[in-house]
């Protein structure tokens, strides 16, 4: 049954509360900065592979009030976070990632996220776009509103195009009590879930749908999240062979409407890191232009966090 009544807790903010309090807005410290670069320099030390570096083997003392908000904001507060002055610049790729895995194990467990179990994506148009199933990592064209699979999607810019596209964050909260307002007979509907395309990513034992819907909201003693990826919806209602009917489409239109309209955007500048709680709150971006050369593509790196 969809539950009815109005969600007034943090994690559903429409764009103007978020000038009230910035919480989930934190810039690195010089030193938690040379804190986080004293942990590489351990690391690279010792020759840790990026799959041994965790919270034990990264330490860093002086940026545990940092991860501590961070932590607090998507558990209990907006549901994201927003960090500014990693140190990627004068750094190698391979070093950027032992620390940025490094930051993000104190945060939570990262989790693998395509079929040849990459710890780290590049989300990129480049040559370090990744090619696992039918995903479209890294395109320029626009990024709908979506969540991830794991508790937590974390973003690291690295490299922006001329036209740098900004980024777009909704809470999934604040579209639940639009619907409660002004279309609640819809959220039954929402509530009884869709059908997920597995992006030809399963196993020989594994249907190449969930083979069940998948909730785009439901609830738990009195706390909503959501799981909604128009994309992955609409692949498996095809492959299904029924597609979405009128109404159905024009419910998830709705919901895409919603999404636009209450949508945070914000630049998202080399050496930014977005986190994002994937029950909460949905992410995409604008558009931009296509590369013309490699040294000229947009470079992010991508982990995925599971939280207690």
């Amino acid at each position: 049954m969809a539950y009815q009544a109005t969600l007034s807790d943090p994690g559903a903010w429409t764009p103007s509360d978020l000038e009230h309090s910035k919480s989930w807005d934190l810039t690195i410290s010089p030193a938690e900065r040379d804190d986080l670069l004293r942990a590489l320099q351990a690391v690279n030390d010792q020759g840790l592979r990026l799959e041994s570096i965790s919270a034990e083997t990264f330490p860093l003392p002086a940026c545990k009030s940092m991860i501590q908000r961070i932590r607090e904001e998507l558990a209990r507060g907006r549901g994201f976070s927003l960090v500014h002055g990693f140190p990627v610049e004068g750094q190698s790729l391979e070093d950027i990632e032992r620390l940025y895995w490094g930051l993000c194990a104190h945060v939570g467990v990262g989790v693998t996220q395509n079929s040849d179990s990459t710890l780290i994506h590049y989300v990129t148009e480049g040559k370090l776009r990744p090619n696992q199933g039918t995903r479209s990592v890294g395109n320029p064209g626009k990024v709908s509103m979506h969540v991830d699979l794991a508790d937590v999607a974390s973003l690291l810019c690295i490299r922006q195009p001329e036209d740098s596209p900004p980024s777009r964050l909704t809470s999934s909260l604040a579209i639940h009590n639009a619907f409660a307002e002004h279309h609640p007979a819809l959220l039954e509907r929402l509530y009884e879930g869709f059908a997920w395309d597995r992006q030809n990513e399963h196993g020989p034992e594994e249907t190449p749908t969930t083979g069940y819907p998948v909730p785009v909201f439901s609830q738990a003693d009195g706390t909503v999240s959501c799981r909604y990826n128009r994309s992955w919806m609409t692949k498996a209602a095809g492959r299904l062979g029924s597609g979405f009917s009128a109404e159905e489409v024009r419910l998830l239109d709705l919901f895409d409407q919603y999404s636009a309209e209450y949508a945070f955007e914000f630049p998202f500048e080399p050496g930014d890191i977005q986190f994002v709680n994937n029950y909460t709150v949905l992410h995409g971006r604008a558009p931009h232009q296509p590369a013309q050369t490699e040294d000229t593509t947009r470079l992010l790196m991508r982990i995925w966090v599971n939280m207690d």
